[in-house]
């Protein structure tokens, strides 16, 4: 997996690419997070567009930087999920937790 991050209207967009498999990939999520918050920086876009697979372990990181930005009193929500990845959180009810976006741009105007 490959991650970076752009700020747009003082919003954090973190790129995910690749295969999210959670491992070493949620460590690398999680430092990012942990960053963004010792910034002030509470509100995040996720942007899955660029995702080719995502297992169970991926979609636990997604739980836990969820978690880790809500304990810290911001809030991430999920932009462009590929169809593949749309279904998995679907199945798994995790549609009823994350807010999905089908745009960045939609992502972002939802924390105005």
């Amino acid at each position: 997996m490959n991650l970076s991050t752009k700020e747009i209207d003082g919003i954090t967009v973190i790129e995910l690419e690749g295969s999210v498999l959670g491992g070493p990939d949620a460590s690398a999520l999680n430092e990012v997070l942990h960053n963004l918050i010792e910034k002030k920086k509470k509100k995040v876009v996720v942007d899955l567009s660029d995702v080719q697979t995502m297992n169970s372990s991926g979609l636990s990181m997604l739980i836990n930087a969820l978690t880790t930005i809500r304990k810290a009193g911001g809030d991430l929500k999920i932009a462009e999920p590929p169809k593949k990845i749309e279904s998995l959180l679907t199945i798994t009810k995790l549609t009823t937790v994350f807010e999905l976006f089908a745009s960045v741009k939609e992502a972002i105007i939802s924390f105005k």
